[in-house]
């Protein structure tokens, strides 16, 4: 993110306070650290606390193979393995503990690449209260402390949120720091809230953030820093979820209400520079909450560990053709249907735009060449250079990646694309399926300013999308589906596809359809396109639909942490 560090903060845990306080007689050995803050320096200096404040974006790196370049934000973001990979969207190619996911196999003792999220949110939780405490003591000018709580408060909340969408209800905090002299079996530490419970307690959090949050990004709040909007879109998102069937823990005219108030601040809107181009865009008008990366702050080179292994690229996470397959013709028609002019001879041939600006298939534009996955000879194939790295798919992932940076040797000099949490299509999406449930296709629900189909068709009409309008008339199920459509192509790997096919609870049918892939064999001057498993044995049951809590976490409660059903 574009908030530059200027101290380095280390987690300020109990065993760091019980070390200061035991430290060496000897004068020799009581030197004070030059690169780590001491809670007394944090206590007692404002600006070292708004800087430990600012740096709590940012977690902790828990895992290998993660926070390549940079230490993690919230969610997964660019790793090598995205969250894309543990869904139909793609698979990694070099596995990196995704594998297990895709095939079923996660257990309490072994979640693989998704092994992070209790102990870091957790972590980041208590470094919001503690920096809460300090706040509440410290003299500062009273406007600037509100803004200070109330970014402490957006923070917490969107660890919150890492942790309800990921394991249900959850054990809720408040604002306590548990201290080593504290009872840890105390069974009240290891009480887990229901889903609703947990919901309603960040909602109302974010609620209080907002109230306090600027509109803009300043000067003075720096680009990275949440405002008004992003603790908005964050409360819209739970809200969404809420209503959904898995959560089945709020309403959807709640929904709607909540990404309303994103709507009506009139601040943000969809991006008209080309849809291919919004993920290399440090800032635009679509962007409500993003982290920015910069130079010797990057994060995984895009390019290279994504790229097909005839330019010098180790694959990395490819797209399934069970993606590939959703995209709809440029009519706007599903290729499934007779009449929408799809040829399975030329299959990649007037299709929806954002299918080329998210993927790399045979024929399509890259760098300097058309990429050749077809064999034999195809540089991109297995007939090609480090066909080690050959796509085990037949396509390699388009979005994200900057021509501009270099793909081979480009260390240091690539690596700053924006990860975005929250952007302008996603509200109007969750506002278009929370409308359509409540609502139908076409009413404008009172307080609001467009229908569910609106909605949609503002996100379909983004200059070089330019997909034709929804149609007047559509029924609730056939919206349903139109909405699920938009998400599945427009979000596509952005982090969503996870979660919402396990809020809708069609996961058992999406994550149990094997791992397509596509075979292509050129026989004179055509191609023929055969379909093939790319990674076998994918299974989802329903325990699935959450993951379990880590075994030494249940372990560390005496056994009082209650367990996610199944595991």
């Amino acid at each position: 993110m574009k908030i530059k560090s200027i101290y380095k903060i280390s987690f300020l845990s109990l065993f760091l306070v019980a070390i200061g306080i035991t430290g060496c007689k000897k004068d020799i050995l009581n030197v004070e650290p030059t690169d780590i803050l001491s809670p007394a320096t944090i206590e007692t200096d404002t600006t070292a606390l708004e800087a430990y404040v600012t740096n709590r974006y940012l977690g902790t790196r828990l895992q290998d193979k993660e926070a390549d370049g940079s230490v993690p934000g919230f969610g997964r973001g660019f790793e090598y393995s995205m969250w894309s990979s543990f869904t139909d969207e793609s698979i990694y190619n070099n596995d990196d503990a995704t594998w297990l996911i895709q095939r079923g196999q996660l257990a309490p003792e072994n979640l693989g690449s998704a092994g992070v999220y209790w102990g870091r949110s957790y972590r980041g939780i208590r470094e919001c209260n503690y920096a809460l405490g300090v706040l509440s003591k410290i003299a500062m000018s009273e406007p600037h402390k509100k803004k200070l709580i109330a970014e402490l408060k957006f923070i917490r909340a969107f660890r919150y949120q890492d942790l309800i969408r990921n394991y249900g209800g959850i054990v809720l905090m408040g604002d306590k720091i548990t201290e080593l002299s504290d009872n840890l079996q105390d069974p009240a530490l290891f009480q887990r809230a229901s889903i609703k419970e947990s919901i309603d307690y960040v909602a109302a959090q974010l609620d209080q953030a907002a109230a306090d949050l600027p509109l803009d990004n300043s000067n003075n709040w720096l680009i990275g820093r949440a405002t008004k909007g992003a603790a908005l879109a964050l409360k819209s998102r739970l809200l969404l979820y809420a209503a959904s069937p898995l959560y089945n823990a709020g309403t959807w005219q709640a929904a709607v209400t909540a990404a309303q108030a994103v709507i009506s601040l009139n601040k943000y809107g969809i991006y008209t520079g080309g849809y291919a181009n919004l993920f290399l865009t440090d800032q635009s008008n679509e962007v409500i909450f993003a982290r920015l990366f910069t130079k010797n702050a990057n994060h995984t080179h895009l390019e290279i560990a994504n790229g097909p292994n005839g330019y010098g690229g180790w694959g990395g996470n490819l797209p399934m053709q069970n993606l590939v397959d959703d995209y709809e013709m440029a009519n706007g028609k599903p290729i499934t249907d007779p009449t929408s002019g799809y040829d399975s001879n030329e299959p990649y041939k007037g299709r929806d735009p954002r299918f080329a600006a998210t993927i790399l298939y045979n024929g399509a534009a890259y760098r300097e060449r058309n990429v050749e996955t077809f064999i034999p000879g195809g540089r991109d194939s297995k007939d090609g250079n480090d066909n080690w790295n050959t796509s085990k798919t037949g396509y390699y992932l388009k979005k994200y990646m900057n021509d501009a940076y270099p793909l081979q040797n480009p260390w240091g000099n690539a690596g700053f694309q924006p990860w975005i949490y929250f952007r302008y299509a996603e509200i109007l999406l969750n506002y278009a399926e929370a409308a359509n449930e409540a609502y139908g296709p076409d009413a404008v629900p009172a307080g609001s300013t467009m229908s569910a189909r609106q909605a949609v068709n503002m996100v379909r009409a983004r200059p070089s999308v330019n997909m034709p309008d929804l149609a007047v008339g559509l029924t609730q199920a056939q919206m349903r589906d139109a909405v699920r459509y938009e998400r599945r192509v427009e979000l596509a790997f952005e982090e969503h596809r996870f979660y919402d096919v396990r809020r809708w609870k069609i996961a058992d049918v999406t994550e149990n359809k094997p791992a397509g892939g596509i075979i292509i064999t050129k026989t004179g001057t055509g191609f023929t396109y055969a379909p093939k498993v790319a990674l076998d044995g994918r299974k989802f049951e329903t325990k699935h639909y959450w993951l379990p809590i880590p075994r030494a976490e249940i372990l560390a409660s005496g056994g009082k942490l209650q367990q996610n059903p199944g595991y």
